[in-house]
């Protein structure tokens, strides 16, 4: 089983999970912005990127190959079709999963035109042999193609037109060295601030003809993670609460009600983290425990309370990956208005952890 398929469709079911459904996918297109100026946050990533851009446009030739790293729904995919518009080039999208074979990817190559952009999402899930056949592609734009098998295979050098591959990747770790290194221009997206995501959802409810006042703007901005992609869902599902429960205009309190309703905190905690941290404070006192045991209490499998529940929850600053297993902070304790048991200061050593 492919543990990263099975995390992505938990992650696609959650409403504040960053990967991209269908109906994400459809009203991103629509929502998407055109060029860099459009573009809202990310603001050195931005800048780079143009000076790249323009550069390159200046000498007449295609921009160096980039890659993009960082969580989902940040942007990623956006940003490669402004470098394609920006270079006023084609675009050709695929990914990594879908390149299992050193011959899958020559096909894609060879019918490259002049200066098209590639955009290769998940890049780091592509197969070594094709992360070899790349190598070869980016650095010198060609390609040799291996026919025959056995002594008598002969390798047929196939030349490629130049062009821009832009990489995109959550896990810029499990990208070999090699492939690294031929990225002429690499940006790691970084979360968006509150006030980013607040000029977020306002130029999305204008684009959705959907009327909020700055107060719900901000309501919804502050439960979405820092992810354009979460707050762009969170507004929808807002905009169907106040077209049915109120006159289709958001305010902090419809907003605040909406999101109750489809269960999602102040801190844009959904059941699923929530039922993590409920597990490990009210059954283990506060930890440490094993994930697997955590995992059996909640009711989820390892790999989805690990890889969609547990970032968050450690960017927040609610819970700890210790040697010993997992813990929670004092800001687990406050933020379900729990009070520690005394025990969990001494024998399981949480004190040692957190100072108490």
């Amino acid at each position: 089983m492919n543990w990263d398929d099975t995390t992505d469709e938990t992650a696609a079911e959650r409403l504040v999970g960053s990967v991209a459904d269908r109906e994400d996918q459809a009203v991103e297109a629509a929502l998407r912005p055109k060029d860099l100026g459009e573009f809202i946050g990310q603001e050195k990533v931005r800048e780079q990127l143009d000076l790249v851009l323009r550069a390159a446009r200046a000498r007449g030739a295609t921009a160096d190959h980039v890659l993009l790293s960082g969580a989902p729904g940040l942007g990623k995919t956006t940003l490669s079709m402004i470098i394609a518009a920006e270079m006023e080039a084609p675009i050709r999208i695929t990914s990594g999963p879908a390149i299992q074979h050193a011959g899958d990817l020559a096909a894609i190559l060879s019918s490259l035109q002049e200066g098209e952009v590639l955009f290769l999402d998940e890049i780091h899930r592509m197969s070594r042999p094709a992360e070899e056949m790349l190598y070869m592609a980016m650095e010198d734009f060609r390609v040799d193609v291996i026919v025959g098998k056995g002594p008598g295979a002969t390798a047929i050098p196939l030349e490629l037109p130049p062009f821009t591959l832009v990489g995109a990747t959550t896990r810029a770790g499990l990208l070999p060295p090699p492939l690294r290194d031929r990225f002429g221009f690499t940006a790691h997206m970084e979360f968006y601030e509150p006030a980013e995501l607040e000029r977020v959802i306002h130029r999305s409810a204008n684009l959705l003809d959907v009327e909020i006042d700055p107060a719900g703007a901000a309501e919804i901005a502050g439960r979405s993670r820092g992810t354009p992609r979460i707050a762009n869902r969170l507004l929808r599902r807002v905009r169907d609460y106040a077209q049915v429960k109120a006159d289709g205009f958001i305010t902090r309190d419809i907003a605040g009600a909406a999101l109750k309703v489809y269960e999602v905190d102040g801190r844009g905690l959904d059941r699923l983290d929530r039922g993590v941290l409920e597990a490990l404070l009210k059954l283990f006192g506060g930890g440490p425990v094993g994930l697997s045991t955590l995992a059996v209490a909640v009711g989820e499998e390892r790999e989805t309370v690990e890889e969609v529940a547990e970032p968050f929850l450690v960017r927040e600053g609610l819970l700890a990956r210790t040697p010993r297993g997992r813990v929670a902070t004092p800001a687990a304790w406050a933020h379900l208005g729990l009070t520690p048991p005394r025990s969990s200061t001494g024998g399981n050593g949480q004190g040692d952890l957190f100072g108490a």
